[in-house]
């Protein structure tokens, strides 16, 4: 009986086992959502890298004889109030938004990151200390905060990329702060313990590359988040000042303007539109690749 098992046993593990090759990016491109994001961002951020090569004029220059032209063979999406290439002004958009984005978020992930594995795996004391700061900036109204830190410190890329920090470090704190107590009593942990390793090691080992993955997951889907605020402060004159492209500015010059040029505020809005969409699919597709239901999240 128990020869007769054995096979049985083994033939089901390798059935559950995933097949070779499967990575995150294969199981993306087998999710239509996914892939769709993916193309999306990868647009993205190539007009970003290589804006330089892919606009065809300066984004600053400006010929006010040639201003509010609609879409031409000379300018594919127009000029603006100052005779500014609309499409130039756009595609190094792109590059300001993904600059601030990535930077801000990935600033934001990584004391997120530390802070949440201090927390969850540190003294109490030092746990419920840092959960209370984490408390006190969470309930402060995202758009009001950051608000009074510009209005405070003065607009500008430099604090804005402050304020998405401060907003969005508690929010991935708590995350990891999470994981970490959850993963503190796996066996894995314990036996790491018995065994006499430090604390350093388990947290660098063990812990950190198995907590990392749903705050990938969470970075992707508030990059969108992130555009969007950046947008809508530079839409204030709260954010990303005159003469740097952005989005956001190319908005609110075409409110401005729409009298005039109501193609402005469609040039500008579909690119934002498309960075959107692109990393909230792409965020849903990581959630569903790493899901730990699946059996690809499996502590190490």
């Amino acid at each position: 009986m128990s020869f007769a098992a054995e096979p049985a046993l083994g033939a089901t593990a390798t059935a559950r086992r995933p097949p070779p090759g499967r990575g995150v990016l294969g199981r993306l491109a087998r999710d239509p959502m996914g892939l769709a994001g993916l193309v999306l961002v990868c647009l993205v951020v190539g007009v970003a890298l290589f804006a330089p090569w892919l606009a065809p004029q300066d984004p600053t220059r400006i010929d006010v004889a040639r201003k509010f032209q609609g879409p031409s063979l000379a300018h594919w999406a127009g000029t603006d109030q100052l005779g500014r290439d609309l499409l130039s002004r756009i595609i190094h958009g792109a590059r300001t938004a993904l600059s601030i984005a990535l930077g801000a978020t990935g600033i934001a992930g990584a004391c997120g990151l530390i802070l949440g594995l201090v927390a969850g795996y540190g003294p109490r004391w030092l746990d419920a200390g840092l959960v209370l700061v984490f408390d006190a900036l969470s309930s402060l109204p995202m758009v009001m905060f950051a608000m009074a830190v510009i209005t405070v410190v003065g607009p500008g890329t430099g604090t804005l990329i402050l304020v998405i920090v401060l907003v969005s470090v508690p929010g991935y704190a708590r995350l990891i702060r999470a994981q970490t107590l959850a993963l503190k009593g796996a066996d894995f942990v314990l036996a790491e313990r018995c065994i006499g390793a430090s604390g350093t090691r388990i947290v660098l080992c063990h812990l950190l590359p198995n907590v990392a993955g749903p705050l990938v997951i969470l970075i992707s889907m508030d990059i969108p988040v992130v555009i969007m605020l950046e947008a809508g402060l530079s839409y204030l004159n709260l954010g990303v000042r005159p003469p740097t492209p952005s989005w956001g500015n190319i908005l609110y010059d075409g409110y401005t303007s729409l009298r005039f040029a109501p193609s402005m505020i469609i040039a500008a809005g579909i690119p934002l539109i498309l960075a959107t969409l692109g990393f909230t699919f792409l965020g849903e597709g990581l959630r569903d690749a790493l899901d730990p239901r699946l059996g690809y999240g499996a502590p190490r």
